[in-house]
């Protein structure tokens, strides 16, 4: 099973295809463990996040476009504008599945083009076209101009907008309408290289080494799948349904994280949602669960939206304490029409909602309107200047800790290794901080999502993974929390979405049946946990270390109400055991050596 990468130099117009052996597949799996190697391999130091030289990888990985359930999601990978260290997401929707048709299990952009332009990969022949008609288009806009000149509705598109183009920190990717690869600004390196877009469209065949075998896998996973009940709230009402949990835990942040408890959050619940808002699910490549919600906002004479997911929800509703649902969808769909990262818009714009509350900003900034909590009519105003970096927007676009370093109050930006936090509070799930801390990226929900673990979503006793008291805040909550990045390292490796959770021996037995391999638990367990080593060596390079495991200054105060009880996580006790489970050493080093620790036999 090799894994088959197009290389595309923008500045020389060249393409260039290769393969991965076996032996590096089966060690890196694909998604951003193959990304993480190949930037790895690069002169990590001294890359400018949106110079030239910084490589834009795509991958997906062999399982993904099989028939296994949900296994449809692609990474992105690229040293970040936003946090200038490792930069992943991934998103889901057809677009990945539909590159590996195509003949390619990545790309890898390098270079700037002289001119706008945008990529076709069609049945293994790849072509840069002319995107100067596409510039300023938005990206819906951007998708259905490509499928016209193509001449074919199915291709399937992932592209900037105009935040991209602009080079806001936290530009995103879309793809399939308004699926998107959202954090770390990718967007904004997608800009830098002058391309517009990526389409792909391919008739050919994956390879499974054992059809049969897997066939009785895919059989098992939906008959778990019908019967999880997270998957079945999630298949009801979205990401958004969690709302109303969040709430009751105090795992929503209210206020900029300042606050435990606000009447309004039921206004934003995801029930209601459902019963006053929603159009109809949508669901990625072979999924039954169906997360996707379509949404329509008639204030705003807005017929059909994509999302919002929760974590829309809470970062431009209850971050900015805006109870007004129909305005919070209509914001989500700006974000996604622009091509910007809710989380960190939402984040950025607490914080001038708080600089503003203080005194240390005139809160009228954009066009007249006042960007203060509570203020619903400044979103789409706030949202369009930065993405057109007009203004204050230019400010707002560089993200909330470049603004409030800049404003002489770095406490005041909830971040950590420079993005925005999203929006699960550390406070009501004590090993959540370890994955914020020891995050890669950056404050990360998807990389370790302790909330599932001990809200009992996720239980993997195999793997010491199971649900315990989400106050704690011991040595072993940190070997936990652990054990649980390095299952979702395995999961973004495998660009396999993390809502279908059947178990470990289903996974193991998935792997084996689609490559023909023969990994066990504790390779692939060892294989995440080097990917990760991997990603932190890299920021190592770039000057990070363990100073940054930190939680940001707001979110170690306790709250006096709501679902956290008055606790802060005491992260110093969960590191120890953190970094002993991943293999580091006590101050969090990883080493070259450590790097190259053979799998186990």
């Amino acid at each position: 099973m090799k894994l088959r990468m197009l290389h595309v130099d923008l500045g020389t117009g060249q393409f260039i295809k290769t393969s991965a052996d076996s032996k590096t597949a089966r060690s890196l799996l694909g998604g951003s463990g193959w990304s993480a190697a190949i930037i790895a391999n690069t002169a990590v130091a001294d890359i400018d996040p949106l110079g030239p030289g910084n490589p834009l990888i795509w991958t997906t990985s062999p399982i993904v476009g099989t028939d296994l359930p949900s296994a449809g999601r692609f990474s992105v990978c690229a040293i970040s504008p936003l946090t200038e260290l490792w930069g992943e997401s991934n998103s889901g929707g057809f677009f990945g599945p539909e590159l590996r048709f195509a003949g390619f299990d990545g790309v890898e952009i390098v270079g700037r083009s002289e001119t706008p332009v945008w990529l076709l990969v069609r049945d293994g022949v790849a072509e840069l076209r002319d995107a100067g008609d596409l510039m300023g288009l938005n990206t819906y806009q951007t998708q259905a101009a490509i499928r016209e000149q193509l001449g074919d509705s199915k291709v399937r598109v992932a592209c900037i907008g105009v935040a991209g183009e602009n080079g806001v920190k936290y530009a995103s990717i879309i793809n399939d309408h308004g699926r998107a690869a959202g954090r770390c600004g990718l967007g904004a390196v997608m800009g830098s290289k002058n391309l517009k877009a990526i389409a792909v469209r391919g008739s050919g065949e994956l390879p499974v080494a054992y059809p049969e075998k897997l066939a009785g896998i895919v059989a098992a996973i939906y008959e778990h799948t019908s019967e999880d009940m997270a998957a079945g709230a999630i298949r009801m009402a979205g990401t958004a349904g969690y709302l109303d949990m969040a709430a009751m835990y105090g795992d929503l942040p209210i206020r900029n994280f300042q606050m435990g408890e606000w009447d309004g959050a039921g206004s934003l619940s995801g029930v209601r949602m459902t019963e006053e808002f929603l159009v109809r699910g949508r669901a990625c490549y072979k999924c039954p669960i169906a997360c996707g919600r379509e949404t329509r906002a008639p204030k705003y004479g807005l017929d059909h939206a994509d999302g919002p997911e929760y974590e829309t929800l809470g970062a431009l509703g209850s971050m900015l304490q805006i109870d007004d649902l129909e305005s919070v969808i209509h914001a989500g769909h700006l974000c996604n029409v622009f091509g910007m990262d809710t989380i960190s818009t939402g984040g950025t714009l607490a914080l001038v909602c708080e600089l503003s509350e203080r005194g240390i900003l005139d809160p009228t900034h954009i066009d007249g309107i006042e960007i203060r909590y509570g203020n619903a009519e400044m979103l789409a105003p706030a949202i369009e200047a930065i993405a057109r970096t007009r203004g204050f927007g230019e400010q707002m676009a560089q993200g909330s800790q470049r603004m409030a370093r800049d404003a002489g109050v770095p406490e005041l930006a909830v971040t950590v290794r420079g993005m925005e936090v999203p929006m699960h509070d550390p406070r009501a799930f004590h090993g959540q901080a370890v994955a914020y801390a020891l995050s890669a990226r950056g404050a990360c929900h998807m990389q370790g999502d302790m909330y599932s673990v001990d809200t009992g979503q996720i239980e993997l006793s195999s793997l010491g993974i199971s649900p315990g008291d989400r106050l704690e805040s011991s040595a072993e909550k940190g070997r936990i929390a652990a054990r649980q990045m390095i299952w979702r390292a395995l999961y973004n490796a495998l660009d396999w979405c993390q809502f279908q959770n059947p178990g470990s021996d289903l996974v193991v037995g998935a792997v084996n049946a689609v490559t023909g391999w023969d990994v066990s638990l504790d390779e692939l367990m060892h294989q995440g946990k080097r990917i990760l080593a991997l990603k932190r060596w890299m920021n190592q390079q770039r000057g990070s270390t363990a100073i940054d495991d930190c939680l940001p200054p707001l979110l170690r105060m306790p709250l006096e109400d709501g679902g956290t009880l008055g606790t802060v996580p005491h992260l110093a006790s969960m590191l120890v055991g953190a970094y002993e489970e991943l293999g580091w050493d006590k101050d969090g080093f990883v080493s070259e050596e450590a790097l190259r620790a053979p799998s186990p036999d």
